[in-house]
Protein backbone atom coordinates (compact mmCIF):
# COMPACT_ATOMS: atom_id res chain seq x y z
CA UNK A 1 0.00 0.00 0.00
CA UNK A 2 1.29 3.24 -0.95
CA UNK A 3 0.11 7.17 -0.50
CA UNK A 4 -0.29 10.66 -0.40
CA UNK A 5 0.31 13.07 2.98
CA UNK A 6 -0.56 16.95 2.90
CA UNK A 7 -3.44 19.26 2.94
CA UNK A 8 -5.75 19.92 1.16
CA UNK A 9 -5.63 17.09 -1.79
CA UNK A 10 -8.36 17.46 -3.46
CA UNK A 11 -6.61 18.95 -6.83
CA UNK A 12 -3.83 15.69 -6.40
CA UNK A 13 -3.99 13.31 -9.72
CA UNK A 14 -1.50 11.03 -8.08
CA UNK A 15 -4.30 8.66 -6.67
CA UNK A 16 -5.19 8.04 -10.36
CA UNK A 17 -1.85 7.67 -11.55
CA UNK A 18 -0.73 4.95 -9.68
CA UNK A 19 -3.87 3.29 -8.97
CA UNK A 20 -4.18 3.36 -13.33
CA UNK A 21 -0.28 2.13 -13.23
CA UNK A 22 -1.19 -1.16 -11.04
CA UNK A 23 -3.98 -2.13 -13.02
CA UNK A 24 -2.64 -2.00 -16.69
CA UNK A 25 0.76 -2.99 -14.77
CA UNK A 26 -1.28 -5.80 -12.83
CA UNK A 27 0.40 -4.85 -9.44
CA UNK A 28 -1.30 -6.30 -6.55
CA UNK A 29 -1.10 -2.56 -4.62
CA UNK A 30 -3.33 0.03 -3.80
CA UNK A 31 -2.26 4.05 -3.65
CA UNK A 32 -4.47 5.95 -1.35
CA UNK A 33 -5.07 9.94 -0.60
CA UNK A 34 -4.49 10.38 3.01
CA UNK A 35 -4.93 14.80 4.02
CA UNK A 36 -3.62 15.39 7.49
CA UNK A 37 -4.97 18.23 9.26
CA UNK A 38 -1.32 18.56 11.39
CA UNK A 39 1.74 16.65 10.30
CA UNK A 40 1.87 15.44 13.88
CA UNK A 41 -1.04 12.98 12.95
CA UNK A 42 1.78 10.80 10.83
CA UNK A 43 3.04 8.79 13.28
CA UNK A 44 -1.07 7.79 14.05
CA UNK A 45 -1.40 7.56 10.38
CA UNK A 46 1.63 4.64 10.47
CA UNK A 47 0.31 2.78 13.04
CA UNK A 48 -3.35 2.53 11.38
CA UNK A 49 -1.72 1.40 8.22
CA UNK A 50 1.07 -0.69 8.99
CA UNK A 51 1.01 -2.05 5.43
CA UNK A 52 2.12 1.31 4.20
CA UNK A 53 5.02 0.88 2.04
CA UNK A 54 5.54 4.24 0.77
CA UNK A 55 4.61 7.93 0.76
CA UNK A 56 4.56 10.86 -1.39
CA UNK A 57 4.34 14.30 0.76
CA UNK A 58 2.87 16.86 -0.85
CA UNK A 59 2.15 20.81 0.32
CA UNK A 60 2.58 22.21 3.22
CA UNK A 61 4.58 19.42 4.39
CA UNK A 62 7.36 18.74 2.47
CA UNK A 63 9.92 20.60 5.06
CA UNK A 64 7.81 19.72 8.30
CA UNK A 65 8.10 15.86 7.38
CA UNK A 66 11.51 15.70 8.09
CA UNK A 67 12.03 15.99 11.75
CA UNK A 68 10.16 12.47 11.40
CA UNK A 69 12.33 10.79 9.53
CA UNK A 70 15.61 8.51 9.99
CA UNK A 71 17.13 9.09 7.43
CA UNK A 72 17.63 11.40 4.23
CA UNK A 73 19.33 10.99 0.81
CA UNK A 74 22.11 13.22 0.31
CA UNK A 75 19.64 15.20 -2.45
CA UNK A 76 17.33 15.59 0.10
CA UNK A 77 19.65 16.64 3.00
CA UNK A 78 20.60 19.34 0.54
CA UNK A 79 17.64 20.42 -0.68
CA UNK A 80 15.97 20.54 2.73
CA UNK A 81 12.67 19.44 1.60
CA UNK A 82 10.72 16.24 1.14
CA UNK A 83 8.52 14.09 -0.94
CA UNK A 84 8.57 10.35 -1.09
CA UNK A 85 9.09 8.30 2.08
CA UNK A 86 10.22 4.83 1.55
CA UNK A 87 8.76 2.92 4.56
CA UNK A 88 10.98 -0.35 6.23
CA UNK A 89 12.00 -2.49 8.82
CA UNK A 90 8.15 -2.70 9.41
CA UNK A 91 7.36 0.85 9.84
CA UNK A 92 10.94 1.35 11.60
CA UNK A 93 12.58 3.16 9.41
CA UNK A 94 11.38 6.30 7.29
CA UNK A 95 13.92 7.18 4.54
CA UNK A 96 13.21 10.96 3.32
CA UNK A 97 13.37 11.91 -1.05
CA UNK A 98 13.33 14.49 -3.49
CA UNK A 99 12.12 13.17 -6.60
CA UNK A 100 10.58 16.54 -7.22
CA UNK A 101 14.35 17.60 -8.05
CA UNK A 102 14.52 14.81 -10.82
CA UNK A 103 11.04 15.40 -12.10
CA UNK A 104 11.42 18.76 -12.75
CA UNK A 105 15.29 18.83 -13.83
CA UNK A 106 14.36 15.59 -16.87
CA UNK A 107 11.31 18.14 -17.51
CA UNK A 108 12.97 21.84 -17.69
CA UNK A 109 16.35 21.20 -19.05
CA UNK A 110 15.58 20.27 -22.70
CA UNK A 111 13.27 24.11 -22.50
CA UNK A 112 16.97 25.93 -21.28
CA UNK A 113 18.56 28.22 -24.16
CA UNK A 114 21.73 29.25 -24.39
CA UNK A 115 21.52 32.78 -22.89
CA UNK A 116 18.95 31.90 -19.87
CA UNK A 117 21.26 32.50 -17.71
CA UNK A 118 19.24 33.87 -14.86
CA UNK A 119 15.62 32.86 -13.17
CA UNK A 120 12.95 33.80 -10.87
CA UNK A 121 11.53 31.22 -8.51
CA UNK A 122 8.23 32.44 -6.85
CA UNK A 123 7.43 30.88 -3.95
CA UNK A 124 9.49 29.56 -0.83
CA UNK A 125 7.95 26.44 0.26
CA UNK A 126 9.29 22.70 -0.18
CA UNK A 127 9.05 22.87 -3.75
CA UNK A 128 11.03 25.73 -4.74
CA UNK A 129 13.67 24.45 -2.98
CA UNK A 130 14.18 21.65 -5.16
CA UNK A 131 13.52 23.85 -7.96
CA UNK A 132 16.29 26.23 -6.93
CA UNK A 133 18.28 23.49 -6.13
CA UNK A 134 17.77 22.06 -9.69
CA UNK A 135 18.18 25.45 -12.12
CA UNK A 136 21.71 26.44 -10.07
CA UNK A 137 23.18 23.14 -10.87
CA UNK A 138 22.26 23.60 -14.53
CA UNK A 139 24.39 26.49 -13.94
CA UNK A 140 21.47 30.02 -13.68
CA UNK A 141 21.67 32.20 -11.37
CA UNK A 142 18.11 31.99 -8.93
CA UNK A 143 16.64 34.67 -7.17
CA UNK A 144 13.82 33.53 -5.05
CA UNK A 145 10.32 35.63 -5.13
CA UNK A 146 7.59 35.95 -1.89
CA UNK A 147 4.82 37.69 -0.85
CA UNK A 148 6.76 37.87 2.51
CA UNK A 149 10.60 37.79 1.79
CA UNK A 150 12.96 37.25 4.02
CA UNK A 151 17.16 37.84 3.40
CA UNK A 152 18.21 37.16 0.13
CA UNK A 153 14.86 37.04 -1.73
CA UNK A 154 12.60 39.58 -3.60
CA UNK A 155 9.04 41.08 -3.44
CA UNK A 156 6.88 41.16 -5.83
CA UNK A 157 7.15 44.95 -5.82
CA UNK A 158 10.96 44.43 -6.23
CA UNK A 159 10.46 42.99 -9.80
CA UNK A 160 12.31 45.82 -11.89
CA UNK A 161 12.09 46.20 -15.68
CA UNK A 162 15.71 45.42 -15.28
CA UNK A 163 15.34 41.98 -13.39
CA UNK A 164 12.30 40.45 -15.25
CA UNK A 165 14.43 41.59 -18.89
CA UNK A 166 17.75 39.27 -17.96
CA UNK A 167 15.46 36.59 -15.48
CA UNK A 168 14.36 34.47 -18.95
CA UNK A 169 13.34 31.53 -16.89
CA UNK A 170 10.61 32.28 -14.55
CA UNK A 171 8.78 29.19 -12.51
CA UNK A 172 5.63 29.23 -10.22
CA UNK A 173 6.35 27.21 -7.13
CA UNK A 174 3.50 28.63 -5.63
CA UNK A 175 -0.65 27.35 -5.33
CA UNK A 176 -1.78 30.27 -7.18
CA UNK A 177 -3.63 29.28 -9.69
CA UNK A 178 -4.29 25.69 -8.96
CA UNK A 179 -8.09 24.35 -8.96
CA UNK A 180 -10.49 25.34 -7.52
CA UNK A 181 -9.01 28.86 -7.32
CA UNK A 182 -8.41 29.30 -11.13
CA UNK A 183 -8.50 32.46 -11.01
CA UNK A 184 -5.71 33.46 -9.33
CA UNK A 185 -2.20 33.84 -10.33
CA UNK A 186 1.24 35.47 -8.93
CA UNK A 187 1.42 39.20 -8.90
CA UNK A 188 3.79 39.32 -11.64
CA UNK A 189 4.25 42.36 -14.39
CA UNK A 190 3.07 40.30 -17.46
CA UNK A 191 3.63 43.06 -19.87
CA UNK A 192 7.60 42.87 -19.21
CA UNK A 193 7.47 39.53 -20.34
CA UNK A 194 8.50 38.08 -24.03
CA UNK A 195 8.87 35.10 -26.70
CA UNK A 196 12.55 35.18 -24.93
CA UNK A 197 11.01 34.19 -21.70
CA UNK A 198 10.17 30.34 -20.52
CA UNK A 199 7.65 30.54 -17.69
CA UNK A 200 7.15 26.80 -15.90
CA UNK A 201 3.86 26.70 -13.29
CA UNK A 202 4.27 23.60 -11.21
CA UNK A 203 0.30 23.21 -11.13
CA UNK A 204 -0.96 20.58 -13.16
CA UNK A 205 -4.43 21.09 -12.96
CA UNK A 206 -5.75 23.21 -14.49
CA UNK A 207 -4.17 22.21 -17.59
CA UNK A 208 -3.96 25.59 -18.32
CA UNK A 209 -3.43 28.00 -15.57
CA UNK A 210 -3.97 32.05 -15.80
CA UNK A 211 -0.29 32.45 -14.98
CA UNK A 212 0.29 30.56 -18.03
CA UNK A 213 -2.05 32.51 -20.24
CA UNK A 214 -1.10 35.99 -18.99
CA UNK A 215 2.74 34.84 -20.04
CA UNK A 216 1.67 33.13 -23.15
CA UNK A 217 -0.33 36.30 -23.87
CA UNK A 218 3.59 37.97 -24.05
CA UNK A 219 4.49 35.24 -26.68
CA UNK A 220 6.40 33.20 -23.59
CA UNK A 221 7.42 29.50 -24.02
CA UNK A 222 5.06 28.00 -21.21
CA UNK A 223 4.74 24.47 -19.93
CA UNK A 224 2.32 23.02 -16.96
CA UNK A 225 3.74 20.64 -13.88
CA UNK A 226 2.10 17.52 -15.48
CA UNK A 227 5.07 15.90 -16.77
CA UNK A 228 7.31 16.96 -13.77
CA UNK A 229 4.92 15.00 -11.40
CA UNK A 230 5.00 11.73 -13.70
CA UNK A 231 8.33 12.03 -13.93
CA UNK A 232 8.44 12.70 -9.96
CA UNK A 233 5.94 9.94 -9.69
CA UNK A 234 8.47 7.41 -11.68
CA UNK A 235 10.96 8.41 -9.85
CA UNK A 236 9.36 7.64 -6.68
CA UNK A 237 8.43 3.94 -7.59
CA UNK A 238 12.03 3.28 -8.24
CA UNK A 239 12.71 4.24 -4.51
CA UNK A 240 10.28 2.56 -3.45
CA UNK A 241 10.92 -0.66 -5.12
CA UNK A 242 14.82 -0.68 -6.02
CA UNK A 243 15.90 1.50 -3.19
Amino acid sequence: MYGLIGNPLGHSFSADFFNDKFEREGINERYELFPLPEIDRLPDLLKAHPDLEGLNVTIPYKEEVISYLTALSDDAREIGAVNVIKISDNGKKLTGYNSDAIGFRDTIQPLIKPYMRKALVLGTGGASRAVAYVLRNLGLEVTKVSRHPEEGELSYDGLTPELMESSHVIVNTTPLGMWPNTDQAPPLPYHLLTPEHLCYDLVYNPEVTKFMALSEKQGADVKNGLDMLHGQALAAWRIWTEG
